[in-house]
């Protein structure tokens, strides 16, 4: 399986694509991969390519250097002029983030070291995440006088209230093993297992139909929002257009058969 999305090793966001598994890589290691303007819509036109690229089956974030992502760049928003011009980069940062929620494919975080801030967020964002027992996490922004109001959205939507608001409000870093029990990521491991485990958690989803994945993610997360009821309604509508798509009708029959499925689609049946 092929794919065109990749990019220069000295890029701000290195692009690379093997066996249906496209790896995101930041790459401002001296800047603890800050999220600068420039990275921001990187990131947000590479999601975008990647959204529409039959050869991907699933996305890993990862990161060089010593940390996974510090948050936004400091030093970029100090020198803005004005109230409309900060909010106008959370802006394009808040679309990247939803774009990552909202991408047919699975995204897996892939941290190594500490993750701030929006750095946080972006893990939050993810569908999955992986830690090295080595990472550390924190909302900061207490620290210097800016509440991490960003943030807190995805925060607060993968984990507990009472487990975020106490990252927001003390501003304090709590470790992989913490992040694992309040839910901000499923897995840590050994910091040299890190690559094995994500490589290997990526090619299981990638192995499984990207009709049914694509169609699964967008109603877990629209479903989240809604009454009970019509969460389920919209569920089985899910299920049985799944079902009469040609991954779902090739899915029954190899099970039947006793055999691999063959997967074809990239929507389901409706």
């Amino acid at each position: 399986m092929t794919s065109s999305l990749t990019t220069s090793a000295d890029a701000l966001l290195i692009c690379e694509t093997t066996d249906g598994v496209a790896t995101l890589t930041l790459n401002r290691p001296g800047q603890f991969n800050a999220l600068s303007s420039a990275l921001i819509d990187e990131m947000q036109s590479m999601l975008i390519r990647a959204a529409t690229d039959p050869g991907i089956r699933v996305v890993v974030l990862a990161a060089r250097g010593r940390g996974f992502c510090a948050g936004h760049d400091l030093k970029e928003i100090r020198a803005m002029a004005d109230v409309a011009e900060v909010e106008a980069l959370f802006a394009r940062c808040s679309r990247m983030m939803m774009t990552l929620t909202r991408l047919p494919q699975p995204v897996i975080a892939k941290v190594h070291g500490l993750a701030t801030a929006a750095g946080c967020q972006l893990v939050a964002s993810c569908d999955l995440a992986v830690a090295s027992a080595a990472a550390t996490f924190a909302t900061p922004g207490v620290n210097i006088g800016a509440f991490c109001a960003t943030p807190s959205v995805a925060l607060g939507r993968a984990v507990g209230r009472m487990h975020a608001m106490e990252m927001l409000l003390t501003g304090e870093a709590i470790g992989a093993e913490r992040a694992r029990e309040i839910g901000l990521v499923n897995r840590v491991v050994a910091p040299e297992a890190l690559d094995a485990e994500v490589e290997a958690l990526a090619r299981l989803i990638a192995s499984k139909s990207p009709a049914a994945i694509a169609s699964g993610k967008a109603v877990f997360y629209r479903q989240l929002e809604m009454p009970l009821d019509e969460a389920y309604a919209v569920a089985g509508k899910a299920i049985a257009c799944d079902f009469f798509g040609a991954d779902g009708k090739e899915g029954v029959d190899a099970f039947l058969g006793k055999r691999p499925p063959r997967w074809k689609a990239r929507s389901s049946g409706c």
